[in-house]
């Protein structure tokens, strides 16, 4: 085959948020295949410092600093009548390079990491097309709009209207669309208008997690961290995205307090990069602790009794989830947070709903020491027996490739 053109939402470098391990592992993967050309953006001036590590893997690439605030977005979007998704991501830097790209090199593949960058697909590529939507999009601002108010949820209802027709159209455009998991797989289908002829294309290729990497047994725990109140309660994630906020919040007023109403020296610790201001304000307050951004997760996840994972709006597998129980924290999480992952409830992590019973749960691990540490064990030998990156991206090269197997029946 001749060579892939990989495009990203955000450069896939270094892997350390959710969205970013999963596209550093598929371009290296694709890298082994063929050689990739990868188009994609740069979110601040940090992101230039992978520049010459996301060089040394693609054959060319373009690395656009992405400078279109949400308003400016969205006041074009409203003009245009387009997602906002999709506006804040257009970007004519872009779009030339993309074109002279497929001008200069055997382009045989684009695959698209993410449903904004469809949109430089060109109408006349005559090539394979592979969209990695991951999870539902629509669906999430579905989630936003009922939980919102106001002007902020009509928004979010046109932008999940108008999302979901996007999807529609890259699944009528694309070979293969590829999603998170069977769950997200089967959302995406059954929001598709009748008629739609590709859905067989629909498969679910899951996310993996390098145990080597996350190993408790050759990590030092943080020390700040390891020198505050017991049990230590830990949250991870990228802290200016709504749904960890919200989750975070509601850990913080709504779970917390009855926690320590039994626990006296419990603490809970938010540990990821651009807290919001709200959550700013809660550090060092009633036992929380906001971390922001650290360079690796493992030493604070090592520091860590239990991770607390309350997610009301969870798309696709937490890749938090993943990493606290490879790293062998018993996990307590909301039925959201749990989804895709298919380890089992009780053994593996603890499934608990609302508020008392997510309070209750983590009561329980403290007061029962044993059950803690055999539950971690339990999590971590699940991720090293079920999920590995090679086992996740088994299928990638029949996919990218032009392998009609691919093409039938539904996975």
């Amino acid at each position: 085959m001749g060579d892939i053109l990989f495009l990203s939402h955000r450069i896939p470098f270094p892997p350390d948020r959710g969205d970013k391990i999963r596209s550093h592992n598929v371009v290296k993967a694709l890298a082994a295949i063929a050689p990739v050309h990868v188009g994609t953006f740069a979110d601040d001036a940090q992101d230039f410092d992978c520049e010459d590590e996301l060089a040394g893997l693609a054959a060319s690439h373009i690395l656009v600093r992405r400078s279109k605030c949400l308003s400016q977005a969205a006041v074009e979007a409203l003009a245009i009548g387009k997602p906002v998704s999709l506006t804040g991501f257009d970007d004519r830097r872009l779009r030339s390079w993309v074109a002279e790209t497929l001008r200069r090199h055997p382009i045989d593949v684009i695959y698209v990491f993410s449903g904004q960058m469809a949109q430089y697909v060109p109408a006349g590529f005559k090539g394979r097309v592979v969209a990695d939507l991951v999870d539902v999009d629509s669906a999430k601002f579905g989630a936003y709009a009922a939980k919102s108010h106001g002007f902020r949820s009509w928004m979010e209802r046109r932008e999940s209207r108008l999302l979901r027709a996007e999807e529609a159209r890259i699944v009528a455009r694309a070979d293969v669309t590829l999603l998170i998991s069977s769950a997200e797989a089967a959302l995406l289908r059954s929001n598709l208008p009748k008629g739609i002829a590709r859905i067989g294309t629909i498969h679910a290729m899951g996310n993996g997690l390098d145990s080597a990497f996350y190993d408790p047994a050759s990590v030092i725990p943080e020390s700040r961290m390891k020198v505050l109140g017991g049990p230590r309660i830990i949250f991870t994630g990228q802290m200016d995205y709504a749904p960890n906020v919200e989750a975070a919040l509601r850990a913080v007023t709504r779970i917390m307090p009855a926690v320590r109403s039994a626990c006296r020296y419990a603490s809970f610790h938010v540990v990821g990069r651009n807290p919001t201001p709200e959550l700013r304000e809660r550090d060092c307050v009633d036992g929380t602790n906001v971390w922001g951004r650290v360079d690796d997760i493992r030493p604070w996840l090592a520091a860590a009794d239990i991770a607390l994972v309350p997610l009301d709006i969870a798309r696709g597998v937490q890749n938090k989830v993943l990493e606290a129980m490879a790293m062998g924290l018993p996990v307590v999480l909301s039925p959201g947070a749990a989804t895709g992952i298919d380890a089992q409830d009780g053994r593996d992590f603890l499934i608990a709903e609302s508020d008392a019973a997510l309070a209750g749960a983590i009561f329980s691990l403290a007061q029962n020491p044993a059950r803690a540490r055999a539950m971690g064990q339990a999590a971590r030998r699940w991720i090293v027996e079920n999920a590995s990156w090679k086992t996740a991206l088994g299928r990638l090269p029949e996919y990218v490739r032009r392998d009609e197997r691919c093409l039938s029946g539904v996975a």
